[in-house]
């Protein structure tokens, strides 16, 4: 049976688990809700880059990447911080999608699958 590991486990949630070379992370949201989108969307972006490499993976090894705007039309500038962080070559399937989120002062909340290296 493939061991199942969990980080920064909570009472609600743990950030990350991997289980068969296989890391599933948590929606990651920002700590600074007064940033803007692009100040939001880097905190986020490095948050992940931190969990991934916590757990053995990075960018290069995403697998499938769920992104959730409260409002749509800041995509573009969402994309072009993603555009500047993702691996070149590397660019995982992805969702973009507009929902509310659990606390009115975010501006996004991205959740990853990703491959061990």
């Amino acid at each position: 049976m493939a061991e199942l590991q969990r980080f920064h486990v909570g009472p609600r949630l743990s950030e990350t688990a991997v289980h068969n070379g296989t890391v599933y992370l948590a929606g990651q949201v920002p700590d600074d809700v007064t940033a803007d989108m692009r100040g939001q969307t880097q905190q986020v972006l490095g948050m992940i880059d931190r969990l991934l490499a916590e757990a053995g993976s990075d960018k290069s090894r995403m697998l499938m990447v769920q992104i959730f705007l409260p409002d749509i039309s800041d995509i573009t500038v969402m994309n072009e911080v993603w555009d500047a962080w993702v691996a070149p070559g590397h660019t995982p399937p992805r969702a973009t999608v507009q929902a509310k989120l659990a606390n009115p002062g975010y501006k996004i909340e991205v959740v990853v699958t990703a491959a061990q290296r």
